[in-house]
């Protein structure tokens, strides 16, 4: 019945900010997490229950939005393509060479019509990025385990909207990341700006018709992830709302004050033995 810390980031790159998180200093929040006993697990395992970590150690989800290059960059050497070690995938990558538990998990809430490379982790030669990368992109996080995650078309503001507009923003986004990785379900979605629509049950059912080939696309979420509120509540909680997951934003030293302050109250979620 503990409490479980939803991590949120953006940027990652050289500087540190309320919205960038210095590359360096994620890698040792990496660290930091595991030393303290923390092991990640998705949205979808939180929402379904399936806390798979070890007894005596907590969960955490760590999410990333916005789907900026700095989270995933690819160096093109010659014909190949390598992941940048400063990037976010590079740095998740190689903790998780040390620390096997570590593989996948991570929850990527994605964009794919942004404009400022935000478009599936940049395009159009921003941040040396190609265009042509951005499915193959996708189709590696899949493979290697991580969730994607809804974050609409182009991180659009849904109070705004026309319930057409918002089942559009949503939809448009699932087709894309179809295209990428054919049959695949984004059900988590993160709420662009904390905003929710006047019919807040578009969020979690909806279609969009494509004008052009007359496609219906359709989506169906059962996560909703909030900018802020602190950690979230045990899914065992019945209080615990999937459609109003909070989340903490991590920057400065935020982290080491969660966790200090769930260790001092003696809140934190921790497994139990697993039954025989």
């Amino acid at each position: 019945m503990g409490v479980i810390p939803v991590l949120e980031y953006h940027l990652i790159g050289e500087r540190e900010s309320r919205w960038s998180r210095n590359w360096e200093r994620f890698a040792r929040d990496l660290e930091l997490l595991h030393a303290r006993g923390y092991r990640p697990i998705t949205v979808r395992q939180l929402v379904e229950r399936r806390i798979d970590v070890a007894p005596g150690l907590s969960p955490v989800v760590i999410t990333f939005d916005d789907a900026s290059p700095g989270q995933f960059r690819y160096i093109a050497e010659g014909d190949s393509l390598r992941v940048d070690p400063r990037s976010a995938v590079g740095i998740w990558s190689a903790f998780a060479a040390r620390n096997p538990e570590w593989k996948g998990r991570g929850v990527f809430c994605v964009l794919s019509g942004a404009d400022s490379g935000h478009a599936f982790f940049g395009d159009k030669g921003i941040q040396g990025q190609r265009t042509a990368w951005r499915f193959p992109k996708l189709r590696r996080l899949v493979a290697d385990g991580h969730e994607l995650c809804n974050h609409t078309l182009w991180h659009a503001n849904l109070g705004r909207m026309s319930a057409a507009g918002v089942q559009e923003q949503v939809a448009r986004a699932q087709l894309a990341v179809d295209s990428a990785v054919p049959g695949y379900q984004m059900r988590t979605l993160a709420l662009p700006l904390g905003i929710w629509p006047q019919d807040r049950s578009l969020l979690t059912r909806g279609s969009w018709v494509d004008a052009r080939t007359k496609r219906e696309v359709r989506y169906s979420i059962d996560a909703v992830l909030m900018v802020a509120g602190g950690p979230s509540r045990s899914p065992h909680d019945s209080a615990f709302d999937p459609l109003k997951i909070p989340r903490v934003q991590v920057f400065g030293d935020e982290l080491e004050k969660l966790l200090d302050q769930l260790d001092r109250r003696g809140s934190r979620y921790v497994a139990g033995p697993r039954a025989r």
